[in-house]
């Protein structure tokens, strides 16, 4: 039975489950009744960020653009469009073990893309979700509904694994950004052109 968070709420991924190599991040969104008149694309991506809360490199950013870490910790599984039926929209693989040394944390983040251009924002987009799941097993683990707490925001912090010690944590964080892609980029340390 996954555990349900609330937002704020840190838990254990490793210490109730010992052994827990390989995760899947699930991320999901609907699109509510308000048309833009213009389709949605959202898109996840995933921050490997250092004690420092950066990036230590351009390749610790892996989204759309690129889909795999070079240590072979993090795998975006693709850029979904549309957004569109049930389960995850998007999906990101993690291997524990491969993580960096200096990576301390993972930020799982979802934007909006052109939503300036598209007039579109967080407050059109029901039903957002994170999960994560044993890779093995199929499992899941845990679940953070975000709820709708947000209205003008473009970007989203999902939430995060961290390293405690020697185990794996999950923070529920749900906090939204305005600024896009590109302001999740400047408060994580990635160069944008």
């Amino acid at each position: 039975m996954p555990i349900s968070l609330s937002k704020g709420q840190k838990i254990s991924l490793t210490k109730s489950n010992p052994g827990l190599k390989k995760v899947v991040v699930g991320l999901g969104w609907d699109v509510n009744a308000f048309d833009t008149g213009s389709a949605f694309d959202l898109d996840s991506s995933a921050f490997l960020l250092t004690d420092s809360g950066k990036v230590s490199k351009p390749e610790d950013f892996v989204f759309y653009g690129n889909l795999k870490h070079p240590s072979g910790a993090v795998e975006h599984m693709g850029d979904n469009l549309t957004g569109e039926g049930d389960g995850d929209d998007e999906q990101i693989k993690i291997d524990l073990t491969k993580v960096p040394a200096d990576i301390t944390k993972i930020d799982f983040t979802v934007t909006i893309h052109e939503a300036e251009l598209r007039k579109q924002n967080f407050g059109q987009i029901n039903n957002s979700f994170i999960r994560i799941y044993n890779e093995e097993t199929g499992e899941e683990i845990l679940r953070y509904d975000l709820g709708e707490d947000f209205s003008i925001e473009t970007a989203s912090v999902f939430g995060e694994l961290y390293k405690y010690g020697n185990e794996w944590k999950f923070n529920a964080i749900g906090s939204g950004y305005q600024g896009g892609l590109a302001a999740l980029c400047g408060a994580y340390g990635v160069e944008v052109e």
